[in-house]
């Protein structure tokens, strides 16, 4: 199964503009996520997606690939499927620009779903561990059905509890984070590409959800623990002192 990671990225994000470019451990944030893509196992091609020159400069300068795209799409999602009409794959992997810390066989666990399952795509998920993120609606939920797939995913608290309070504790787990990385299909993300958003969607904000409303399958894996993205500049700062407390290890 030919396998492509696509990294969709723009500059202009609205909590931190220039986001992909930022530099201060020596390598640009992109750049950190294309490594870590390449060194996952069954990954034939990883390319850059975005719109902007400046990070198509950048990524040429570091020796990856980049491809550009229209600016004017609504979602990464869309940005991806724009490189995947152009792309001789079976399996397409949208991984963020902003997961830096993205653990390789987290996506080697998505090319792998999407090979043994019958689903349309794949995606990943993480114990959830307190209340607070169980109810907290930047932390999107995940309920599943015996076979992994999922069933919906919502910002609010799902599994709803009536009676008590959440056993965290339970295993396997039942009260699950999803991670905003995906497998897909090549020929599936092409479809999804074009079908309209749909009113759960709409109203969630949740791009998976126009799958689950088409009746089209998504395989969840579960995975140890989510990996911190960087979404504002106290984000990047903190992945700056553990990428400088990771170096400082491997010179001890």
């Amino acid at each position: 199964m030919k396998t492509a990671v696509v990294i969709p990225a723009r500059y202009a994000s609205t909590r931190l503009s220039g986001k992909p470019l930022l530099r201060e451990t020596g390598k640009y944030l992109v750049q950190h996520v294309y490594e870590r893509a390449c060194q996952a196992q069954g990954v034939d091609q990883v390319i850059v997606a975005t719109d902007d020159p400046r990070i198509a400069s950048a990524v040429h300068g570091f020796g990856g690939r980049v491809e550009m795209t229209r600016r004017d799409h609504a979602s990464g999602g869309d940005r991806v499927a724009e490189v995947a009409r152009r792309l001789d794959a079976d399996c397409v992997v949208n991984l963020q620009g902003d997961e830096p810390l993205i653990e390789p066989s987290a996506i080697e666990t998505l090319i792998r779903l999407v090979g043994e399952t019958d689903a349309d795509m794949a995606t990943l998920a993480a114990p959830l561990h307190s209340v607070e993120q169980w109810r907290n609606p930047n932390c999107v939920k995940v309920v599943c059905d015996a076979a992994g797939q999922a069933l919906y995913f919502s910002r609010s608290p799902i599994p709803f509890v009536r009676d008590g309070q959440p056993d965290f504790s339970e295993r396997p787990p039942r009260f699950l984070q999803h991670l905003g990385i995906y497998a897909y299909r090549r020929r599936f993300l092409l479809t999804l590409a074009d079908l309209p958003p749909h009113p759960l969607e709409l109203l969630e904000k949740l791009e998976q959800l126009r799958v689950l409303a088409h009746g089209r399958r998504i395989q969840v894996g579960v995975v140890a623990q989510s990996t911190p993205g960087v979404d504002t500049y106290d984000d990047y700062q903190r992945f700056v002192a553990v990428w400088r407390q990771n170096r400082q290890g491997r010179a001890a």
